[in-house]
């Protein structure tokens, strides 16, 4: 392995606000593992949209939810600066006090969660992340708990490695909370974004049925990854397009949106269906007739992250070739404000992956879009 330099290239998060709050710099000290820990050479790391709404502190309050808040609302561990990027992939390039050295030089993926409970007890509880919580993967190097760092040696390219992390385990821990079984149908908005087109793929793994709402566009690339059918999200009728589409009736809704369709979304359930949600992209205050619920006998289940169960279960599934990875374009590092405009665009399906740029010609360059 390559000495380690004792300073690194980062992206910086000095504060909430627009893009100018993301500084991409050349003297940030190189962390050190601490005990139980590992240093990893960053090679690529997957873009969310907690990444967004964290710079902007768009999380609100639950008593104001317009206020600038971060992940965690009013329990938070953000503090700044902080390098974010919790879709980290890369090289052990050293090790911890009780981490064996034959550790290095392992490729690994890291499970971004920060479990304060111990293994064996998959309560979410009490959770933070990789990237808010301490410092992430957009940057050259960064460290994690050993025990997050799992060594993957599927044929798959680093920057379609790093689409998997946070997507593919919020994705999975929406489907175990709504116990999405065999032969179920289920319904996904969102579904051409990270965690959406997870949700799709990871449904088909257990045997379900999904259906894609999205944007006009991307029915293709939808049904290529599984999807039974797609509904487009701009439908005059929401209720009636999916009643046309779907064939039978809609066991689960996996919503990543919201907003204006939210309660649609509920009387789309067959009585005693499940809803699930990670995510509000299309507005996080919604209009609910709780009526609708509870004649309906309906479960609403939020969900944020994953168990180490289900990491572990994603690990599986990467390297059984279970699912696969949707990796839109890349951008180097130091090209981070372009890299969000485009995430912002949301014209594209899947993920998008920042790469450092001293790895650029290998591991990003051939996945660029000019």
């Amino acid at each position: 392995m390559a000495a380690v330099p004792a300073v690194m290239r980062a992206v910086q998060l000095v504060g909430h606000g627009g893009l100018d709050r993301l500084v991409y710099r050349a003297d940030v000290p190189t962390p050190v593992p601490a005990s139980g820990e590992v240093l990893i050479d960053v090679h690529a790391c997957g873009m969310n949209n907690t990444d967004v709404w964290v710079r902007e502190g768009a999380y609100g309050t639950e008593t104001d939810p317009a206020s600038v808040s971060t992940w965690r609302r009013g329990r938070s561990t953000l503090t700044f600066p902080r390098v974010q990027g919790a879709d980290t992939v890369g090289v052990i390039a050293a090790v911890g006090d009780g981490v064996p050295a034959s550790r290095i030089g392992e490729r690994v993926i890291v499970d971004f969660s920060i479990y304060h409970r111990p293994e064996g007890d998959d309560s979410l509880a009490d959770i933070d992340y990789i990237g808010h919580g301490r410092d992430g993967g957009y940057a050259e190097y960064t460290t994690v708990p050993a025990e997050n760092a799992y060594e993957v040696t599927a044929d798959i390219d680093d920057a379609e490695l790093a689409t998997f992390c946070c997507a593919y385990l919020t994705a999975e821990q929406m489907l175990d909370r709504a116990r999405l079984a065999r032969g179920e149908r289920v319904l996904v908005t969102g579904a051409s974004g990270g965690v959406g087109s997870a949700v799709v793929q990871l449904a088909r793994v257990r045997g379900a049925v999904p259906y894609a709402v999205t944007s006009a566009g991307k029915e293709a690339a939808l049904r290529e990854i599984g999807a039974q059918g797609v509904v487009l999200r701009d439908a005059p009728d929401l209720v009636a397009e999916v009643a046309r589409v779907v064939d039978g009736p809609v066991d689960v809704v996996a919503d990543l949106v919201a907003g204006p369709m939210f309660n649609d979304l509920l009387r789309i359930l067959r009585p005693e269906g499940r809803y699930t949600t990670a995510g509000a992209i299309g507005g996080p205050v919604v209009s609910l007739d709780l009526r609708t619920v509870y004649l309906k006998q309906l479960e609403l289940h939020g969900s944020s992250q994953g168990t180490r169960t289900a990491f572990r279960r994603l690990v599986r599934y990467i390297a059984d070739g279970d699912v696969r990875p949707l990796l839109d374009r890349t951008f180097r590092l130091s090209q981070i404000h372009d890299a969000q405009r485009a995430f912002l665009a949301k014209s594209y399906v899947g993920k998008l992956v920042v790469v450092p740029d001293r790895h650029w010609e290998r591991v990003g360059a051939p996945h660029a879009v000019a």
